[in-house]
């Protein structure tokens, strides 16, 4: 019985030391220092990704591309790239090529960063849980106290009980 008190002592010592450590850590802002920490290469993909990822992007693109086949087609100046457009299909390849890169860096980067913030947030759990352990520890105590005070309140009203019932028959019938 006393190895498990023991036990049970050094795992709350350990809770102690490790919610002393996420108070004074609180939530620090990975992300913010994982943004400090980007190079130029990393923040240039995460604007090509975002760039690419977007409507206006794709309008654009869009607008070209049938621009270009509507040209070729028609043969309004010149077919440049006719029919099977494969100069047209050159240039998309082209730009995916480059592209895929760009984005898998701006993934592989926010995927660094939900990371961070996942591990921020089981800290914040962990600490949270922590901390509503202690407050029922707390409330634990204040009910063994309360409940101990009552007991020698009930003891004192006993010790008093034949006095009073003594005294109220020496009085007699009132």
């Amino acid at each position: 019985m006393n190895a498990a008190a023991d036990l049970a002592h050094r795992l709350h010592e350990q809770e102690i030391k490790l919610l002393a450590q996420l108070r004074a850590a609180r939530r620090s802002r990975s992300e913010k220092v994982i943004e400090a920490n980007c190079g130029f290469g990393e923040r240039v993909a995460d604007k090509v990704a975002a760039t690419m990822g977007s409507w206006p992007f794709i309008i654009i693109q869009t607008v070209i591309l049938g621009v270009w086949i509507i040209l070729n087609v028609t043969a309004f100046i010149s077919q440049w790239d006719p029919y099977p457009f494969i100069l047209l299909n050159l240039a998309l390849s082209f730009q995916a090529a480059y592209a895929a890169p760009f984005i898998m860096m701006s993934q592989n980067r926010q995927a660094s960063i939900d990371r961070a913030a996942a591990q921020s947030d089981y800290g914040i759990n962990a600490k949270a849980e922590l901390e509503i352990e202690l407050l029922h520890q707390k409330l634990d105590l204040l009910r063994e106290t309360e409940v101990s005070e009552l007991i020698q309140i009930i003891r004192r009203l006993e010790l008093r009980l034949p006095q009073a019932v003594a005294e109220e028959a020496e009085a007699g019938p009132a």
